[in-house]
């Protein structure tokens, strides 16, 4: 399983990791027709929507995996969840760096390097100073 949310070229190399019945699921990839099914408010509209998603569609067939896109909804149940995951331990995000919110610039240029493992943090709480430990 891949977890796709980012731009550009990783929606194609995140299909190529995956092994023969894998699946690719994505919040910022190409619709696919079952988001233009439950989201087009139209037939002229559905028919684009999978239109644009046919292509990386297409190439997940051919290498055997799966491709599903995921449209994101705020739900505050569901965050709930999720944040008692986080604290339970059973989910354990990633932290590259944290920022002091004053040096968020450098957090940028962090980031932008490509070599962050994990996520780039901006710390709104004053007088912090950079670290690599989880917040």
């Amino acid at each position: 399983l891949v977890l796709h949310s980012q731009g550009g070229d990783t929606l194609k190399k995140g299909l190529s990791i995956l092994r023969k019945g894998g699946m690719l699921v994505s919040i910022s990839g190409t619709p696919d027709p079952e988001f233009a099914r439950d989201h087009a408010p139209n037939a002229a509209f559905r028919l684009i929507l999978r239109l644009l998603g046919a292509g990386i569609r297409r190439r997940a067939r051919r290498l055997g995996v799966r491709y599903r896109f995921l449209f994101v909804t705020s739900d505050g149940a569901q965050l709930a969840q999720m944040a008692a995951l986080v604290e339970s331990g059973a989910i354990r995000p990633v932290t590259d760096r944290v920022f002091p919110f004053d040096q968020a610039d450098r957090a940028l240029a962090h980031q932008e390097t490509g070599r962050a493992k994990g996520k780039v943090v901006v710390d709104l709480a004053p007088g912090q100073a950079a670290s690599s430990d989880t917040p």
